[in-house]
């Protein structure tokens, strides 16, 4: 499968915002944002002065959010398009499937320090899903499913500093640190996306 390898702080950079990608680099003073909170390239701080277009203005809402999800173009497009299909604002409904995807509740529960680490995490099988060993990102959470870190793992170097840890999660989630468990307890409302996304862009890009 096909992915992205290049810096990440350059992505956080092109889209104005923190993505918060690389965990907790993030919130201090090495964050690229805080040091050069420009477009990268040569012609970066005259970008700053450039007035964009409507369709710019889409395009980069929909390339931040599948920067901080961390997909590429058809995956992402998949979603806005199983998004229509069902009941309800299209932009709202296609967040929450992001916000499902098992790698993404894996960050939210505080298991991972970023999405790209908890992606791996699942790639190498150390979470489990009602028990049964789940290793496909992408997968689905739904309400009522438990998520947790596979026993045999809970000891390791990987996930000792978190065990035990205060853990704040989206309150769609229930989290144990003792036991590194979560369950989902509702589907996440829009309320609950701390990321700064005007979907209804997104929607329109996607809609001409």
């Amino acid at each position: 499968m096909a992915k992205y390898t290049g810096a990440n702080c350059k992505l956080c950079r092109r889209e104005g915002c923190k993505l918060f990608l690389k965990g907790d680099r993030c919130v201090t003073g090495k964050c690229a944002m805080e040091r050069r909170p420009m477009v990268p390239g040569q012609h970066g701080e005259a970008s700053l002065r450039k007035k964009s277009t409507g369709y710019a203005l889409q395009l980069r809402e929909k390339q931040k959010v599948k920067r901080a999800y961390g997909i590429l173009e058809a995956q992402f497009k998949n979603y806005y398009l199983e998004a229509k299909r069902q009941k309800g604002a299209t932009g709202e409904v296609m967040l929450s499937l992001l916000e499902r995807r098992l790698d993404n509740v894996v960050y939210r529960l505080g298991f991972g320090v970023s999405r790209s680490q908890s992606r791996q995490i699942v790639n190498h099988r150390h979470i489990t899903v009602n028990g049964k060993i789940v290793n496909l990102p992408s997968y689905q959470v739904k309400v009522g499913d438990v998520i947790a870190v596979k026993p045999s793992d809970v000891d390791t170097a990987l996930f000792k500093d978190i065990k035990g840890s205060k853990i704040i999660a989206p309150k769609w989630l229930e989290v144990d640190s003792a036991t590194l468990t979560g369950k989902v307890i509702a589907n996440p409302a829009r309320d609950d996306i701390d990321l700064n996304i005007s979907e209804h862009l997104i929607i329109e890009l996607y809609s001409r």
